[in-house]
């Protein structure tokens, strides 16, 4: 296919009416949210499955719920490019998170389809069903079940409405002891190459549409539980209180504190939970999560220890009791120098800036990683790098491009 055969513009803007169909699929009529395995999610599996049969691609759903297209390279049973993102999201997030990372290559597909051509290796794009795992708190489900990595003990958590992890999945018409009974081969990989929107800044203030990923930051997610003695508001000396929400109130700020004395560290604090709480109870028992990361695990990891060293003190200043639970760990990933140089020879291909970054948010690739070489290519993000936020949003001009760029990837790869 050469360079004039492929319509961008038109990629662009079929790929961002794609995303807004998607986005209808939501759990919540005032808002876009799609968790794992809800009716919106299984429609928005149903969509994407057949737009993958329209581009000429067989389509399968793995154990997890993932939806997987293959299109057969030159030579059936050749080894797969593969390429996808996820399409679950957070709470109220952003419409192109995850999702752009199927629609682009798709439109790849569905160009190689018009044309009757094929490559010497397969492509496979991946609708992987669960990353941010905002249902029963299980990050990078989806890919870790497609490398066949689970943890049984999942099966119990509830979510929200308590519903239980295995329930959902039999509601689903998914069996949970086939979760990841099929394990993907790594020998049949030839490479995972993700495209995601960047979630941040850099691009926008470079002037740049498309950016190449060197490294993804690795990160740690923790609970922790402040317990104190609850109290009434009015008849308990200051002197006396054992305030678990104070307590709490302290480590917070000893998260964010850490976290800026530098060496690319950033430390969140998204959730706090106030057990019974109520105006006039002074908190016995609080909940709240912390999330490092950092491009650097050394630097993450010292961090987590200072950071919950401090809790320590500071729950036995206020004679209180803290307890810290990890649920979550992946280390910082490099990406492949060699699929980073064919991602910039395709930019400069079709006109883009070269624009090197690292990625500060964590993406199903770091799980790939474990089974093949991985490539990010980022897609710049509009209205100030705001993402994971319904005011996320990416230009048609930007996707059509990202498309172009993806499909000279394609083709140079070998």
């Amino acid at each position: 296919m050469n360079a004039s055969a492929f319509d961008a513009p038109a990629a662009g803007r079929e790929i961002l009416a794609r995303a807004e169909a998607l986005a209808r699929h939501s759990d919540s009529s005032g808002h876009y949210t799609r968790t794992w395995l809800t009716p919106a999610h299984r429609a928005a599996a149903a969509q994407i499955a057949g737009w993958m049969r329209e581009a000429g691609m067989s389509v399968r759903t793995d154990g997890a719920g993932s939806v997987i297209g293959r299109y057969e390279g030159a030579s059936p049973g050749a080894r797969a490019l593969a390429t996808g993102s996820h399409f679950d999201s957070v709470r109220n997030g952003g419409r192109y998170d995850g999702v752009l990372g199927i629609l682009v290559p798709l439109a790849c597909v569905a160009a190689l389809n018009a044309r009757g051509e094929r490559l010497p290796h397969a492509i496979e794009v991946i609708a992987f069903a669960d990353e941010e795992g905002a249902r029963f708190q299980t990050s990078f489900l989806a890919s870790r079940a497609y490398l066949g990595r689970f943890d049984p003990a999942l099966l119990e958590r509830r979510d929200a409405d308590g519903v239980r992890f295995d329930e959902a999945m039999r509601a689903a018409g998914l069996d949970p002891a086939a979760i990841a009974a099929t394990p993907r081969d790594p020998g049949t990989l030839a490479a995972y190459v993700e495209v995601h929107i960047e979630q941040g800044p850099v691009l926008l203030e470079a002037g740049a549409p498309l950016g190449v990923v060197t490294a993804i930051a690795g990160g740690t997610r923790h609970r922790v539980t402040v317990d104190g003695v609850a109290g009434h508001a009015g008849t308990v000396p200051m002197a006396s209180r054992r305030d678990a929400l104070a307590a709490a109130a302290e480590m917070v700020l000893a998260v964010e504190a850490r976290a800026r004395t530098g060496g690319g560290l950033v430390g969140t604090v998204g959730l706090l939970e106030v057990r019974d709480g109520t105006g006039n109870v002074i908190p016995g028992h609080v909940e709240f999560t912390v999330d490092l990361r950092s491009g650097d695990d050394a630097v993450r990891e010292a961090a987590e220890r200072d950071v919950f060293a401090r809790c320590e003190a500071i729950a036995a200043k206020r004679g209180v009791t803290v307890a810290v639970r990890r649920n979550h760990a992946v280390r910082a990933t490099p990406c492949s120098p060699r699929l980073q140089a064919l991602l910039a020879g395709s930019f400069e291909a079709v006109g883009a800036p070269v624009r090197r970054l690292a990625s500060g948010a964590g993406h199903d690739a770091m799980v790939l990683a474990e089974a093949t070489e991985v490539g990010m290519l980022f897609v710049r993000c509009g209205a100030g790098g705001v993402s994971h936020h319904p005011a996320e949003s990416v230009t048609a001009e930007d996707a059509g491009l990202a498309a172009a760029a993806l499909r000279t990837f394609l083709e140079r790869f070998s």
